[in-house]
């Protein structure tokens, strides 16, 4: 199963061979996604990341009830997820 939780683009860059990447805070860890199906994603948005491709867009008050709402329900059990 694979859950859906929001993460603040901290740093973005395009690839010398091309695509566009931002490395993504999701509080506990960082990751890096491929920007190609939402290119126009800037540092400070949040983001739904799958399979290594940034997916959804998310306002700032949309990921923080959804974080909210996973702690709320256990989704994270001991790991802390910023908000």
């Amino acid at each position: 199963m694979c859950l859906g939780i929001p993460g603040r683009i901290v740093e973005i860059w395009d690839e010398p061979e091309g695509g566009r990447f931002a490395r993504i805070d999701f509080g506990d860890q960082t990751r890096n996604a491929c920007l190609a199906y939402l290119p126009d994603l800037a540092v400070g948005d949040y983001t739904i990341v799958h399979a290594g491709f940034a997916l959804t867009r998310m306002d700032e008050a949309t990921a923080m009830t959804t974080l909210a709402t996973m702690r709320e329900y256990g989704v994270f059990g001991d790991q802390e997820v910023a908000s």
